[in-house]
């Protein structure tokens, strides 16, 4: 159940806000706005640009969409440059880019109260029209967005297109990935969470966090959001269409569960500082004004629909959820929930209810199981962050799926900072159940810097129904019609400079009432080496840490530029030079030290490192990143 945990010191603000939310026509069309209605006009704030955060819109309904901005001409100050004091903000929406054939306008205030945040829920919209909107405040005009309003309920819609994106860590990265997603022309983004992160960091970037420490209190986090959304890039993406968007734990503290801290903090400390929190990430996100936060509550879970073609489920994971666990009893548990029991059966009977062609879930972290037992005839799925950690609610959903082929369920996921696509089973502990969906996640923005870029089509040691994995940064881009979900992993050529190219790594389609991940681009050409043996440490002696790879095929293979990592692709990677591996011959790689010979190479790690992942996992890649084999081991 949502913790209801009302702090009465915003008792007043909240019936302020209840008080001053008014609903104003202007030629024909409504909007509703913090404390829009009757007020001075002032001249607007002296000593800049206001408009210095952007603009954004969001929550699109087929009459309504919500408007954007936050006034600051010092974006990182807590009170944005402007003190305690109230301004007029005029807002414009118009069916063309000029603002020439203006449909709505209106003015509301731009409170301290909430970081002079402005949400401007605009009514009596045409469905699935476009919009452009601008705000103005004094002698300041903001850059004019582009918005659009969804499809009618019975509306027929030939296809539909938005992009879903998630971790963008602000010192590790440059925007590039929100550049490039900026130009795609969409009816819609997605954002599923760690919109900020928490932590204090400086990167390599001249990009570091501000304020330079671990955030808490409301100051720190009007800061810290403001700093991310001065980014132009950031600033381009959300002007360029409407976004929904739903948080993950960075918004508020890594690996945070409801009321729980990840340091044991005292609950009343810690929901005071998820209140904080909440009401800066309100405050700088387009959320509608009856979205408000009470204190540390924020209710965030809600349904979107376009037409006759998609239900979108937007869920929160994080709010709810009980603690974390890391063993397969714990999470198999069938009273621990993720969802909390009023967003599940919410979710439970949209789902059921639902007359859409495609259910697409917006959620936060995996939701395919991962078997982390490196016996193959062993399954072992932990706990954890992830749906693992929860898999009542994970069958719960599966059984749903399972008894309507007609939902053609798609689960959308970031948060692990890969590209990854699976099918998802029926009973995944029966790797031979129905295949009864499909889960598409996103890599990261810029979290974790540039990948290795290794990419591996089909399934792994631990997931047999997986069927791609990208270690790349950028974007997910989808086009749904009646028959199709596309969907293409967009990544970029680095976040590590200012401007980088993109290009589409692979696509992937699901068949409306075929459920699954299909390769729909061209499968990149194998190479014949295979991994014929692996030993891990044995009793602290590096030496006898080994993959030993063989060519299997009938033609020399020049390895120069081939990696071998002992870390499933995640890091610890060697790197071959010159050397012609003959059709039957094998190389061995080993951990240590030693001569090197044409049959045995020394990675010298300086540590064992073969027994360190989870599950235990050994690849081999081409030059081009390309996985062709990977083997699993167990520690002696």
């Amino acid at each position: 159940m949502p913790t209801q945990q009302s702090n009465p010191l915003d008792r007043s603000r909240r019936e302020f806000l209840r008080d001053a939310i008014t609903t104003v026509s202007i030629a024909g069309v409504a909007g509703t706005g913090l404390a829009s209605g009757a007020h001075p006009q002032g001249r607007g704030p002296t000593g800049g640009d206001p408009f210095t955060l952007g603009v954004a819109s969001g929550d699109p309904l087929p009459e309504s969409v919500v408007l954007w901005t936050r006034l600051a001409t010092d974006p990182l100050e807590p009170d944005g440059g402007l003190g305690e004091n109230q301004y007029p903000v005029r807002w414009t929406i118009s069916t063309d880019e000029t603002l020439t054939n203006v449909v709505g306008s209106g003015t509301t205030q731009a409170r301290p109260e909430y970081g002079h945040s402005i949400h401007i829920d605009v009514r009596g919209l045409a469905p699935n029209t476009e919009y452009y909107y601008q705000f103005a405040v004094g002698p300041h005009r903001s850059p004019i967005g582009r918005t659009k309003t969804a499809p009618a309920p019975d509306e027929s819609v030939d296809a539909f297109s938005f992009a879903f994106a998630s971790c963008q860590h602000y010192p590790t990265g440059y925007y590039t990935a929100h550049a490039h997603l900026a130009e795609e022309e969409l009816d819609l983004a997605i954002h599923l969470g760690d919109y900020i992160y928490e932590g204090g960091n400086d990167g390599s970037l001249d990009r570091a966090h501000e304020p330079s420490h671990e955030i808490e209190t409301l100051d720190d986090y009007r800061v810290r959001e403001a700093q991310y959304k001065t980014d132009p890039d950031l600033q381009a993406a959300h002007a360029s269409c409407p976004w929904v968007v739903t948080w993950d734990d960075h918004e508020v503290e890594n690996n945070y569960a409801d009321a729980i801290s990840e340091n044991d903090d005292p609950t009343d400390a810690f929901l005071a500082r998820r209140a904080n929190a909440y009401q800066a990430y309100f405050e700088h996100q387009p959320l509608r004004p009856s979205r408000i936060p009470d204190g540390p509550n924020l209710p965030l879970y809600r349904r979107l629909s376009f037409g006759g073609l998609l239900d979108l489920h937007v869920l929160d994971t994080r709010q709810y959820r009980d603690d974390q666990v890391y063993s397969e009893n714990e999470a198999g548990d069938p009273d621990r929930t993720l969802l909390g029991d009023e967003q599940e059966q919410w979710l439970l009977a949209g789902l059921e209810g639902s007359t859409a062609q495609w259910n697409v879930l917006a959620n936060q972290v995996p939701f395919a199981a991962t078997d982390e037992n490196p016996n193959p005839d062993v399954q072992e799925f932990g706990g954890g962050d992830k749906w693992d950690g929860y898999r009542a609610d994970r069958q719960s959903l599966l059984d749903v799926m399972a008894a309507d082929s007609a939902l053609n369920p798609v689960v959308i996921t970031g948060d692990v900072h890969r590209n990854y696509a699976y099918d998802l089973k029926a009973d995944f502990t029966d790797p031979e159940s129905p295949i009864v969906g499909t889960e598409y996640i996103c890599t990261s923005i810029s979290s974790f810097g540039d990948g290795s870029g290794m990419t591996s089509y089909g399934s792994s040691v631990g997931e047999p129904w997986q069927r791609f994995y990208n270690d790349e940064r950028g974007y997910v881009r989808c086009t749904i019609t009646e028959e199709e979900f596309r969907t293409d992993y967009r990544v970029v050529s680095t976040v590590e400079a200012p401007t980088a190219d993109v290009t589409t790594r692979a696509t992937f389609t699901t068949a409306a009432g075929n459920p699954g991940a299909r390769l729909a681009s061209e499968h990149p050409s194998g190479t014949a080496i295979e991994i014929t043996d692996v030993n891990p440490d044995q009793n602290g002696d590096l030496t006898n840490e080994y993959v030993e790879l063989q060519n299997t095929g009938s033609d020399s293979i020049d390895l120069a530029g081939f990696q071998v990592s002992f870390e499933g692709g995640y890091s610890q990677f060697y790197t071959f030079d010159e050397l012609v591996l003959e059709p039957g011959s094998t190389v061995t790689v080993h951990n240590g030290t030693g001569e090197e010979t044409d049959a045995t190479r020394f990675a010298d790690f300086g540590g064992p490192v073969l027994n360190n992942s989870t599950p235990d996992v050994v690849v081999v890649a081409s030059p081009d990143g390309i996985v062709l084999d990977e083997a699993s081991y167990s520690p002696v």
